[in-house]
C-alpha cells in the first residue's frame, strides 16, 4: 500500500544551522501519527516541508507517491500554530473563506463540527478564546477532504476541557482513508489517539513505533518513553 507522506534522507538547513538531518520515515493511510520532539527539535520544519511551505536542502518528500508540490498542496490540508483567519471575520465569514478557497471544503461538516466544539456562527474571531480559537482552525481543516491531515502543536496553551474536546474531534472527524500528522511537545494529554509516534531530536529521527508495539516491547507508555528518549 502507498504510504501518504514519505521523507528520505530530508536535511534542511538555514545558512550553517542544521534544522534537519537525514529524516526518513513514512506514513501510511488510516494512522494518526505523533511528531513529538521539544521546542526546536524540527517538528515545524517537517510540517512545512510536508505542506510545501518550505523545500528541503537535500532528500525527497512525496505525498502519495507525488513529489511535495502544487498538486500535493491540493490534497494537503495544514493547520499551523498561529490562526489562519483574519481579524474583521466572524466565525461564518472563516467558513465562507475556506468554502470559496478550497474545491474539497465539506461545509455541511463544518456545521456539524461548529456544533460539536460550541462555536457560534455569528461570534466574531477575534472575541474567541484561545481554546476556542484551536476548535475553529481544526474544525476548517478537518472539514477538507484531504488526504494528508498536518495538525502543528493543534493544543498549545488551551486549558484540559478544550484539550479533550479537540482530541474528540479529531478522533470523530478526521477521514480514515487519510492520513494525520499531530505535533506536539505535550504527549501525556494527546498520546491516547495515536496509533504511532515518531519522535524528533535534534533534527533527527529518534524512533518511529506503532503505540502497541511500545508498549509490548519496552512496557510503558508514549509519555514515559519520550521521557527516556529525550533524557539520553
Amino acid at each position: 500500500m502507498q504510504p501518504i507522506l514519505k521523507l528520505t534522507e530530508v536535511t534542511k538547513r538555514y545558512g550553517s544551522k542544521s534544522a534537519l538531518s537525514g529524516v526518513t520515515f513514512e506514513v501510511g493511510p488510516g494512522k494518526i501519527i505523533g511528531l513529538l520532539g521539544s521546542n526546536g527539535s524540527g517538528k515545524t520544519t517537517i510540517m512545512k516541508l510536508a505542506a510545501g511551505l518550505l523545500q528541503p536542502s537535500s532528500g525527497s518528500i512525496a505525498a502519495c507517491g507525488e513529489p511535495i508540490g502544487k498538486l500535493t498542496q491540493t490534497y494537503t490540508a495544514f493547520m499551523p500554530d498561529k490562526p489562519l483567519t483574519e481579524s474583521w471575520m466572524k466565525v461564518r465569514d472563516a467558513v465562507a473563506f475556506y468554502r470559496d478557497f478550497y474545491p474539497d471544503f465539506d461545509e455541511g461538516k463544518a456545521r456539524e463540527m461548529l456544533s460539536f466544539m460550541q462555536l457560534n456562527a455569528n461570534d466574531k474571531t477575534v472575541s474567541l478564546s484561545k481554546g476556542m480559537n484551536e476548535r475553529l482552525q481544526l474544525t476548517l481543516t478537518l472539514s477538507r477532504n484531504a488526504k494528508l491531515y498536518l495538525l502543528d502543536e493543534p493544543i498549545g496553551g488551551v486549558d484540559p476541557v478544550a484539550r479533550e474536546k479537540i482530541l474528540d474531534a479529531i478522533v470523530q472527524y478526521y477521514n480514515e482513508e487519510s492520513s494525520l500528522i499531530i505535533s506536539t511537545h505535550l504527549v501525556r494529554d494527546i498520546e491516547r489517539i495515536f496509533d504511532e509516534v515518531v519522535m524528533i531530536k535534534a533534527g533527527q529521527v529518534a524512533l518511529h513505533e506503532g503505540v502497541d508495539e511500545i508498549r509490548m516491547k519496552y512496557g510503558k507508555g508514549v509519555d514515559d518513553m519520550f521521557k527516556e528518549v529525550y533524557a539520553q
